[in-house]
């Protein structure tokens, strides 16, 4: 590895060093050899894999440390907060010298585990890993894990679950609640703080007039280019708390997720959110509310020769850039999966009608959108019960793709519909087997969702490719990991 340690050069009240604690008997689950290959790991790295993955070894060139940070949870403000289960262990180089953050989950307790065992359990440490995987896999920016471990030590939540660790990778581990933490409790350090950022991720906001203000827009832009993204492929996050966005738009913190399957933009796919916050359709509001509540932690920033009015209303134009940086991802994601011309001016019209189409008759939003680009309407029509509103909506859908470029439109569609997304169901089977130490589902599912716009005949399962029947009671997934 070739190591780039950043974080520790900032002053140590925004962190505690601390060597992780190992899991009694720790276990290989998987590992992501084609992850290690962009991280530069040497053969040895990889040999010990093992041993990283469950914080049995560290490194001489990065003293393991966690995070303080603070946020808004579920609307409200929650204090602290911080790494309290995680430690940042290395930061290192990929092959594109970009550096990215080493960060194991489930390394012990720290500071900031407010009465909790600092432990992480298989599975919710599998449902990370494949989820990370998955979102990588479909060109969304994502964290992702170099690999997971089990253990033979127990962890209590509900129930005594297996013990685990995972070695997440990302970007950055920065959270827009890192500035939530600094401005309430250490504000003293918010402007060096606040450079480094900056430096370190956006360099070439430092030639800007207002290098502060170019930095608030990119992050907002990035952010509003990730939730399009999610919106596109039906991913709900389902804890968009402001301790669980990054200042980098690429997603973090992987906890009751859900891929949608049945149309439903109001689903709660996490129920611990009992007001349903959280939901697909609330996310783009959500991301607004979360980067208008970041901003007002930079506002001690004002130059000192700067009206502060003036900085306010400054730092309010940056948020502006938000709704149209998302409306014109989603307006060209969705042309594309519907095989539209996206400059046609009836073209999100006719979109919006095929999405009403999958709400009212509660079809599969992905499979939905495979059947349209094979070309099989009567298949989609079939299992419609309001036959005519899909010969009306076919009607206008043929009509604007009427004297266009079907091939090329066509070929757009094969690029942006998935295949395959990590349905609940299929996490789950891979959850169990593995808690019986079998994992060879965890590598079906990597396999598969590594080329999720493919269509991999010798790999899927009839369960890949639809939710369960509506007689089958759906998977839980809570807050409790």
């Amino acid at each position: 590895m070739y190591f780039n340690a950043r974080y520790p050069i900032l002053p140590a009240r925004l962190y505690h060093q601390q060597p992780p604690t190992p899991l009694k008997g720790p276990k290989a689950g998987h590992f992501n050899e084609t992850l290690a290959e962009q991280l530069q790991w040497s053969a040895q790295d990889k040999a010990e894999w093992v041993e990283i993955c469950s914080g049995q070894k560290t490194f001489e060139e990065f003293k393991p440390l966690a995070m303080v940070y603070a946020g808004h949870q579920f609307g409200q403000w929650a204090g602290q907060l911080g790494d309290g289960r995680g430690l940042l262990i290395a930061q290192i180089l990929d092959k594109d010298q970009q550096t990215i953050d080493l960060h194991l989950k489930g390394a012990g307790a720290t500071p900031y585990s407010r009465m909790g065992d600092g432990r992480a359990v298989l599975r919710s440490v599998i449902r990370e890993y494949l989820a990370g995987h998955a979102l990588n896999s479909l060109g969304i920016a994502s964290s992702n894990a170099v690999g997971f471990t089990s253990s033979a030590q127990g962890v209590q939540r509900e129930k005594l679950e297996p013990g685990a660790m995972m070695l997440r990778t990302s970007d950055c581990h920065i959270r827009l609640g890192h500035f939530e933490w600094i401005n309430q409790y250490q504000p003293d350090l918010l402007a060096e703080f606040t450079q480094k950022c900056i430096e370190w991720h956006y360099p070439e906001c430092l030639q800007a007039e207002q290098p502060i203000c170019a930095f608030a827009t990119q992050v907002i832009q990035r952010t509003a280019v990730m939730i399009a993204k999610w919106q596109l492929v039906g991913f709900a996050h389902g804890v968009m708390n402001t301790d669980n966005l990054n200042i980098t738009g690429s997603t973090l913190d992987f906890g009751p997720y859900g891929f949608m399957e049945r149309f439903r933009p109001n689903w709660i796919n996490n129920h611990s959110d009992y007001q349903g916050r959280y939901t697909y359709q609330q996310q783009p509001s959500i991301g607004h509310w979360n980067l208008w509540t970041w901003l007002n932690n930079l506002i001690p920033l004002c130059p000192a020769d700067y009206d502060k009015e003036q900085w306010k209303q400054d730092l309010a134009a940056c948020l502006e850039h938000y709704e149209p940086t998302f409306l014109e991802h989603y307006k060209l994601g969705l042309s594309q999966k519907m095989g539209l011309p996206s400059f046609h001016k009836d073209s999100f019209d006719c979109a919006m009608a095929f999405l009403r189409i999958l709400q009212s008759e509660q079809l599969d939003y992905t499979q939905s959108f495979i059947r349209l680009q094979n070309h099989a309407y009567e298949a989609i029509k079939d299992d419609c019960l309001d036959r005519r509103q899909f010969e009306a909506f076919l009607a206008q859908y043929e009509s604007i793709r009427e004297h266009q470029n079907i091939e090329e439109l066509d070929a757009a569609m094969q690029l942006a519909n998935p295949h395959y997304i990590l349905r609940n169901h299929m996490a789950q089977k891979a959850i169990e087997l593995a808690e019986a130490d079998d994992f060879s589902e965890v590598e079906r599912l990597f396999q598969l969702l590594s080329t999720p716009f493919t269509q991999q005949l010798e790999l899927e399962r009839a369960e890949d490719l639809g939710p369960l029947p509506s007689d089958v009671p759906e998977v839980m997934v809570s807050c409790s990991s």
